[in-house]
């Protein structure tokens, strides 16, 4: 029986419906997973994705042919039955189910089991063969538990507040930068923003996401009239003149990086807080456990280790060579919407 989906050099191709997912080169049929821009790139000729998707890759994508759709709802492309199901990554994320005569094959795009209040939750879906990522595949990868994380962000910003200094947080700007603005105590002083985190809360909001007051920084903004203030930045900006432009700062990075020794210093951030928006060792291993799946593919990130730690499980599992990031550890922003 042929293959669901093959992995070519466009993106991952289904034959029975004639479409890509997340495709890397543009693609007359592209379905994607989310908006991050390593998934949802320019230049394909038609778009399928979320309705809580769409605006965020129309925000970055400008005037796109896209079509909606809801989780669970059922597609037929062609003589492939489609559906788009929660992936609980960043807002409107979805793993895409494929079914073709009766076998089911899931690619899971980015994903994270724990639910953050903020996107619907991960929903396990049974499968023959699944798609994996496994950015964080090592078990040295474990996050922090919410309530905790919580309490050492708001006492750190409270710290630097008793002692005169600006914090800056740096978070990508969607996803991670909304899940931060959630755990805030607006009580403790003003909440700053980068304008490519802005303008992700902006879209949003737009579709009644609720957020925390915040106020967008521009040229003309002066630390002085913000006391108090916690700056939420993109990755790139900090250590740059528009970080430099709030004086006196203590410095920190929201990310799962955070979980090796020697990468906050890397990142020249006097604070980590280990945090992300995929999933951690055990979440990898409970969301494959629970699909059921016999094949697994793994698509970006610890791939031979992850793959060679299924194996050894009894999984088939083969690693699959595709344009994805994951989440970097370099500054260079590619989660930002817009700058």
């Amino acid at each position: 029986m042929a293959d669901v989906l093959t992995f070519t050099d466009r993106g991952i191709y289904c034959p029975a419906g004639d479409f890509y997912i997340d495709p890397w080169q543009p693609v007359p049929n592209a379905l994607i997973t989310h908006a991050h821009s390593d998934h949802a790139r320019p230049g394909m000729g038609r778009y399928l994705a979320t309705a809580d998707t769409l605006p965020v890759m129309r925000h970055r994508l400008g005037d796109i042919d896209a079509q909606s759709i809801n989780y669970g709802e059922a597609l037929r492309i062609g003589a492939a039955d489609v559906s788009f199901h929660p992936a609980g990554h960043v807002p409107g994320s979805a793993q895409i189910r494929v079914s073709v005569n009766g076998q089911v094959w899931v690619a899971s795009g980015d994903y994270k089991t724990v639910a953050d209040g903020l996107c619907t939750p991960f929903e396990p879906l049974r499968c023959h063969a699944f798609i994996t990522e496994s950015t964080f595949g090592l078990p040295i990868f474990k996050w922090t538990p919410q309530d905790l994380l919580k309490d050492q962000i708001n006492t750190w910003w409270a710290a630097n507040v008793s002692q005169g200094r600006v914090a800056i947080l740096g978070a990508y700007a969607l996803g991670k930068a909304q899940r931060v603005l959630r755990y805030l105590d607006p009580s403790i002083g003003p909440i700053l923003t980068h304008g490519a985190i802005e303008n992700t809360n902006a879209a949003l909001r737009q579709q009644g996401i609720s957020l925390p007051d915040t106020i967008r920084v521009t040229p003309d903004t002066v630390a002085k009239d913000y006391p108090g203030a916690l700056v939420l930045a993109t990755p790139g900006a900090l250590g740059t003149s528009w970080a430099r432009r709030f004086g006196p700062a203590s410095t920190a990075f929201a990310s799962g990086w955070m979980a090796l020794r020697g990468v906050r210093r890397r990142r020249a951030a006097d604070r980590g807080f280990i945090i992300s928006d995929h999933a951690d060792w055990d979440g990898l291993n409970d969301a494959i456990k629970a699909t059921g799946a016999e094949r697994i593919f793994v698509t970006h990130g610890y791939t031979n280790v992850f793959q060679r730690w299924l194996t050894s499980q009894g999984y088939d599992a083969h690693v699959a060579s595709t344009g994805y990031l994951g989440e970097s550890l370099e500054p260079d922003d590619t989660d930002v919407v817009d700058a």
